[in-house]
């Protein structure tokens, strides 16, 4: 494999010479969206790197932020890497004991963050953590000592040499959020991320006018990676999303030509757009649905023959124009690529995105893979499938209990593995062998090309009491395919059948009950909005087993968050937290059959 870079200093070093004109970041001030080049981040850099060296910053120190995705994010980062030091993200909505865990587990010695309320909740820090010396902020009264602003003069009056890493060298931690205990700390060396970087450097065609709306958040793998490394790395633009609220009316205004994004809000584009042509209806909606049948049969026409009917070839031509022009103009009208990542997505909806002629590319990995270990790409693209692996990148399948010949734990050789978890030997043991292999604790298979097929979490799996293995994660994203669940758990572990949690969507239901004119009051107890989700249960899981599928379910009203302890920052369900909280409910559902027993 080419090795272009080598650190992550290599990169800066290039982009800011390549593409010193060209937009970079844009950033939504004063109503509309307004862009920094690649010249001017060089030199904010520059300047804030001195800053960090008059504050005693070397090279093997740690800098730590607590920050959303902005311009500052990514300037401490790269005048971080330039000094030779370490960068550790952490999330704004985490947890201030999760904060002050991970500025202590790292050793931060200064602590960047995003506005005065956070300054005033962690400055305090310096005084109970050893290493801890300073906290800057980025939004606040610019007249202070701890004002970024102020830090940006100071660097510029005292300039700093860059300091070239080797690829073995640190460049940071990414605390993985952890759905049990303390968060650990994945040591990634510049050589990791770079691996990825020059991978995918070789397998997609992406550049200078290519524009992506950024809202994975920075301080998880796949947003830091494959979003502000590589298309920095590319000369690309990333406007920066205001929220995660804002999303839709953001697209319109970056009109991006990218979209990375994990499974979740693809599932919201998906049920969107339905709801919207089910609102439609009439002639509208029938071309839409003619319009998508006519997509599926030209890919299967592309996979058998190579190349689409005349027919189908043409009515796509006329089905664009006429329907899915109107749908991506809700996108910025410009999207070609969407990449998927962060956990499997439903190839219900992939297939869907892809019919809209967006072309669909997901791939896989973990924080300690750094995070790309296997990718769809040009050529070699298979819906459903996460992809081959990326170049250098070795993947292995070891058997696991009830699965057959083929079908295991997914094991992961390569540049790309990470240097071990942070002052936790035992925990990077068991994980990662003396050859290098690391064990990722997923479960899927490899097909006769080399495509990767993830079947959900090996720890997640269970036995019913029938001796059948249960993979919930897989069956719960296919049941939020309803606009009616937002949320959904899957348990059964050693019973008879599968139960779930379903946690409604409040407001299509209600929107329901409106149009069908059905009262959903008292909605969890209702019995028309039981009788419309067991119906959505059928509808969407009708591909499912029948054994897979839960018998019996209970509503909540409540969303899981992040703030409510229910999902991990990058979004992933913390299934101990919600068996601690709901574990009574689903113990109730079997409780009605014994019951039910003992009175016959």
């Amino acid at each position: 494999m080419a090795q272009k870079f080598t650190n992550l200093v290599d990169v800066f070093e290039h982009s800011t010479k390549t593409f010193k004109d060209r937009p970079l970041f844009g950033t939504k001030r004063d109503g509309r969206y307004q862009w920094t080049t690649y010249a001017e981040f060089e030199q904010m850099v520059t300047h804030f790197r001195g800053a960090l060296a008059t504050m005693g910053v070397t090279k093997g120190d740690t800098v730590a932020i607590i920050a959303n995705n902005r311009v500052e994010w990514a300037v401490g980062a790269y005048a971080t890497y330039s000094l030779g030091a370490k960068y550790s993200p952490m999330y704004e909505a985490q947890l201030a004991k999760e904060w002050e865990y991970i500025a202590r587990d790292s050793g931060a010695k200064v602590l960047l963050v995003a506005n005065q309320k956070i300054y005033e909740q962690t400055k305090p820090m310096v005084a109970t953590i050893d290493t801890l010396e300073r906290v800057i902020y980025f939004d606040g009264p610019q007249d202070s000592e701890d004002s970024y602003q102020t830090l940006l003069t100071h660097g510029k009056a005292n300039p700093a040499p860059i300091v070239h890493p080797a690829s073995e060298d640190l460049c940071g931690f990414i605390y993985t959020s952890g759905t049990t205990g303390n968060p650990k700390g994945v040591l990634l060396s510049h050589g990791n991320i770079t691996s990825n970087v020059n991978g995918v450097e070789e397998l997609l065609d992406i550049g200078p006018d290519d524009v992506s709306l950024s809202f994975l958040p920075w301080a998880h793998s796949f947003g830091q990676v494959v979003e502000l490394h590589i298309l920095f790395s590319k000369g690309a633009s990333l406007g920066i999303a205001e929220d995660v609220t804002t999303i839709i009316a953001n697209l319109s205004e970056v009109r991006p030509t990218l979209l990375f994004s994990v499974p979740r809000i693809f599932n919201r584009i998906y049920d969107g757009v339905h709801k919207k042509m089910e609102a439609a209806g009439g002639l509208k909606k029938t071309m839409f649905d003619m319009g998508l049948a006519n997509s599926d049969q030209m890919r299967e026409e592309v996979e058998k023959n190579g190349a689409p009917g005349f027919v189908t070839n043409l009515k796509n031509s006329l089905f664009d124009k006429v329907v899915f022009t109107k749908v991506r103009a809700a996108f910025g009208g410009r999207l070609k690529y969407a990449f998927s990542g962060g956990a499997a997505l439903s190839p219900e909806v992939a297939r869907f995105v892809d019919n809209l002629h967006i072309t669909v590319y997901e791939g896989y990995g973990l924080t300690e893979t750094s995070p790309i270990a296997t990718v769809n790409y040009p050529g070699n693209r298979r819906i459903g499938s996460v992809g081959k692996a990326l170049p250098g990148v070795t993947i292995k399948i070891e058997p696991v209990e009830g699965y057959p010949a083929g079908t295991g734990e997914i094991c992961v050789q390569g540049p790309n593995i990470m240097q071990g978890y942070h002052n936790l030997p035992e925990e990077t043991a068991a994980v990662l062998k003396a050859d290098g292999t690391f064990h990722t604790g997923d479960l899927g298979r490899v097909d006769d090309d080399g495509f990767l097929w993830i079947l959900g979490r090996v720890k997640e799996q269970y036995k019913l009491e029938n001796g059948k293995y249960v993979m919930p994660s897989p069956i719960e994203e296919q049941l939020k395919l309803s606009p009616y669940i937002n949320h959904v758990m899957l348990e059964g572990t050693n019973k008879v059948y599968n139960v779930a949690l379903v946690v409604v969507d409040v407001e299509s239901v209600r929107d329901w009950g409106k149009k069908n004119n059905i009262s959903v009051e008292n909605m969890t107890q209702n019995e028309h909005v039981k009788k419309l989700i067991k119906d959505e249960v059928e509808r969407v899981g009708a591909s499912i087993k029948s054994y897979e599928r839960p018998k019996k379910f209970a509503l909540l009203d409540e969303e899981w968050t992040t703030e409510n302890d229910m999902l991990t920052p990058s979004l992933k369900l913390k299934r101990r937290k919600v068996m601690e909280k709901y574990g009574n409910l689903i113990e109730a559902l079997y409780t009605e059959d014994k019951e039910t027993a003992a009175a016959e």
